[in-house]
């Protein structure tokens, strides 16, 4: 479990979209930091929407008595968490003219210019009319310097503890619930992996959904006053369908 930092590169592809015509789906890639990290799922997606509407992006709307734009966050982000690996997906409602590199250039040189500090845009690039599934989510703790010596044991032993469980309840309560369910969290963990002077924890997403933050914190029996730096979402594996 020991080594230096190495968070993997993100599974990405795009579906080939076939002819021109079929090219109605733009997917931007950016990352999200700083003051930022604080923005809620709708906050975030309200950001995108203004910002394409400076820069001219041609987003199509629905249809009906109050149209909503089509462009959406396939992976909600938790809210106090960085990321490295966001992915947004716009429906055009215009066929680009210039497609091929020249048309993804443009729109992401004038997207980060309407951006505000904090979200930088990694990639733009053009799609088929497919959706867009993460399948597994890498997150970055970062130890303070001054406990990163004392936790290390402990959270070697402490991964590998969890690893060999069959099963972990958590309670949860959702939002509107007084209900708390049990949960079995352990499916959703692939691997705990120590770094240097911190742990990178691989969560699978599934239909049933994944494992929260404050859940991984409470498992690795950290708190948030170990943290040298806000947890960071390093990297999405996505399957395109």
């Amino acid at each position: 479990m020991e080594g230096k930092l190495e968070v993997r590169n993100s599974k990405f592809e795009i579906p080939p979209g076939g002819s021109p015509s079929a090219m109605r789906t733009l997917v931007v890639r950016f990352r999200i930091a700083g003051a930022l990290r604080f923005l809620s799922h709708a906050e975030t997606s309200r950001v995108f929407q203004r910002a394409c509407a400076r820069a001219e992006v041609p987003v199509k709307y629905s249809e009906g008595f109050n149209p909503h734009p089509k462009l959406s966050l396939p992976l909600p982000r938790p809210v106090g968490v960085e990321s490295d690996d966001e992915l947004l997906v716009i429906r055009l409602s215009e066929e680009p003219q210039d497609a091929g590199g020249t048309y993804e250039a443009r729109v992401r040189q004038t997207l980060q210019a309407v951006l505000p500090a904090g979200i930088d845009v990694a990639g733009v690039e053009l799609a088929g009319s497919g959706s867009f599934q993460p399948r597994s989510v890498d997150y970055l703790f970062c130890l303070r310097a001054d406990r990163a010596a004392d936790l290390a044991d402990r959270l070697r032993q402490r991964a590998q503890v969890i690893l060999a469980g069959e099963s972990w309840i958590v309670e949860r309560k959702l939002p509107g619930e007084s209900k708390v369910r049990r949960i079995d969290v352990r499916p959703f963990l692939e691997s705990i992996e120590a770094v240097e002077r911190g742990v990178v924890v691989r969560c699978n997403v599934t239909a049933a959904g994944s494992i929260r933050i404050e859940e991984i914190l409470r498992l690795l029996e950290l708190e948030r006053e170990d943290l040298a730096a806000p947890v960071r979402r390093t990297a999405v594996e996505w399957v395109s369908t």
